[in-house]
């Protein structure tokens, strides 16, 4: 399901600097259409339908990414049109922005009309690339043309300069989607970038391709080049839409198996959403990868559900008042239930390995849910600071020994941070 739309005043200076850009640009790019005259109107209108055919199919990627494949396909086709047919077309920069802000919003309207409205910071990235892409494009669309028909008869200027500035056009997209994802997340930008680029890549490279393709069969197909290369990039998107929602199964099935051992009244209500709040929260502090942190919060939701084996519950599932073999013993057992799934083996290590000290050098996520699950079952869902300063400073009392430093730092940061979402 796509997220609601968030209102105004939670948006940051960053998305509403993007949102304020992207609408000054619509503005200049409808006013100088409608003012000089839409040039080439099938043209316009065909790909103008096939980008609000995207935004109406727009999906949502893992870490709420908002993307429209096919939109974003036919903005990149239209924004790199030589010719239509042998026929040279010469719209302007603003016109490719004109036509894409109406296709965009045209799309954007039946998901209104149900209350799915959009992502504003989203749209507003998409129709900014897609400007970006066209002001430095469309004044070189002439000579390009001129040499693609000249007597030489050669794309290789015209294809060099179209992956030159996709590449760089996208990468401008993927640093200023970095940019305002650490900001919203607090994470480092450098991880943020990183994490961008390895999510996004396989999608851009597929939607800067049929972009691209789109562009040069309009030489020989004409407008028909827009039914053929629709098909494909409909396929391209379903397997995509297919892989979100492998993502989001798998973290609803998680997020159900974890809330058993509250059922059973093993663990606190709520335990293990803190903790895995908490885990990632400390995680990304410590600068971990988007994959990462996925698995760290898989992990952290299931690292108690050893404790269905045990016939005598412990007291309010607190572990950290158990002995260390029991503790362990716990651990075992819930990575052995976990690594029954086929699916989750590095999950059931980081689970198995939680109650080593730092001695045995566990994996970092291990390090960490170690730390998050003692803090929360020494403070619950409690919000009161000396509590908070208490348990804090057992876990200080521990550190290289039972706990690694740099994670105690770094929850010793966050815990004013996150104490409101102790009261859910």
């Amino acid at each position: 399901m796509t997220p609601p739309i968030r209102p105004w005043r939670s948006l940051d200076s960053g998305q509403l600097l993007l949102i304020c850009m992207a609408g000054l640009v619509t503005v200049a790019g409808v006013a100088h259409t409608a003012a000089a005259g839409l040039l080439d109107p099938p043209i316009a209108v065909g790909f103008g339908a096939l980008i609000a055919t995207g935004e109406l199919a727009r999906l949502t990627m893992p870490g709420n990414r908002e993307v429209a494949p096919i939109g974003t396909a036919a903005a990149l086709g239209y924004t790199l049109l030589l010719d239509m047919g042998g026929r040279q077309v010469e719209h302007p920069a603003l016109q490719v922005v004109a036509v894409l802000a109406v296709g965009m919003l045209a799309g954007a309207l039946p998901h209104l009309a149900v209350g799915r409205p959009p992502r504003l910071d989203a749209m507003a990235r998409r129709l900014l690339t897609g400007a970006l892409l066209a002001f430095a494009f469309r004044p070189l669309a002439g000579p390009l043309f001129d040499l693609t028909m000249g007597p030489s008869m050669t794309w290789s200027p015209a294809l060099g300069v179209m992956a030159a500035m996709i590449v760089l056009a996208l990468l401008t997209d993927i640093v200023v989607a970095a940019m305002l994802r650490a900001d919203q997340v607090r994470a480092a930008l450098a991880v943020a970038i990183h994490d961008e680029l390895r999510m996004a890549a396989p999608l851009s490279a597929a939607v800067a391709a049929s972009g691209m393709l789109l562009a040069l069969a309009a030489h020989s197909m004409d407008m028909a080049a827009l039914l053929v290369f629709a098909a494909p990039l409909l396929v391209t998107q379903v397997a995509f839409r297919k892989y979100a929602g492998i993502r989001a199964t798998y973290l609803q099935t998680v997020r159900a198996l974890s809330r058993v051992t509250e059922v059973g009244g093993y663990v606190e209500p709520g335990h293990s959403r803190r903790v895995s709040v908490l885990a990632v929260a400390v995680g990304r502090e410590l600068g971990m990868a988007e994959s990462e942190l996925l698995e760290l919060e898989y992990a952290a939701l299931m690292h108690d559900i050893g404790q269905l084996s045990l016939s005598d519950p412990i007291p309010g599932g607190a572990t950290v008042l158990t002995d260390r073999d029991q503790a362990r013993r716990i651990a075992e057992l819930g990575a052995e239930v976990i690594r029954q799934t086929g699916v989750l083996g590095t999950v059931a290590e980081v689970v198995r390995r939680q109650c080593e000290p730092c001695a045995d050098s566990p994996p970092m996520a291990s390090r960490i849910i170690k730390a998050a699950n003692d803090y929360d079952d020494l403070v619950g869902g409690s919000t009161d600071r000396d509590r908070a300063g208490a348990a804090l400073e057992r876990l200080r009392l521990g550190v290289t020994v039972e706990y690694d430093p740099e994670v105690v730092e770094a929850m010793s940061h966050l815990v004013d941070r996150l104490a409101p979402l102790n009261r859910l």
